[in-house]
């Protein structure tokens, strides 16, 4: 429910309200509470139609359940990393692709007594 307020909880609030506010002012305030929704209502459809038109229709397709912080479960979010089927490298594999990029025909290895290669940027 809304702020953890059940369908019993909203009863007895109104019934104290109109236990409170009385049977000759009651209709009066139901009226009002009835426009402060509907008011309510309208400024809401208008600031989402707002958004879309600031935003373009490239984010209609957005799935904002995905995006909503109270999904994000640390337990879960490691669970689905771990079990994830991709195929990642080994340290083995890694290796060999580090020892295959750094011996290649086009850059010989470094020859003893030459300048070695300076990177004037990258200090």
């Amino acid at each position: 429910m809304f702020f953890g307020l059940t369908i019993e909880k909203l009863m007895l609030i109104g019934v104290v309200a109109a236990l409170v506010i009385g049977p000759e002012r009651l209709p009066k305030y139901a009226e009002a509470l009835a426009k402060l929704t509907r008011r309510a209502k309208e400024t809401l459809q208008g600031a989402k139609s707002r958004m879309r038109e600031e935003m373009g229709p490239e984010f209609d397709d957005v799935d904002w359940r995905k995006l909503d912080p109270r999904q994000y479960d640390p337990r879960r979010i490691v669970r689905e990393a771990l079990l994830d089927d991709t195929p990642t490298a080994t340290m083995r594999a890694a290796g060999a692709a580090a020892v295959a990029a750094r011996v290649t025909p086009e850059k010989p290895p470094f020859v003893p007594g030459s300048v070695p290669p300076f990177d004037d940027e990258s200090t």
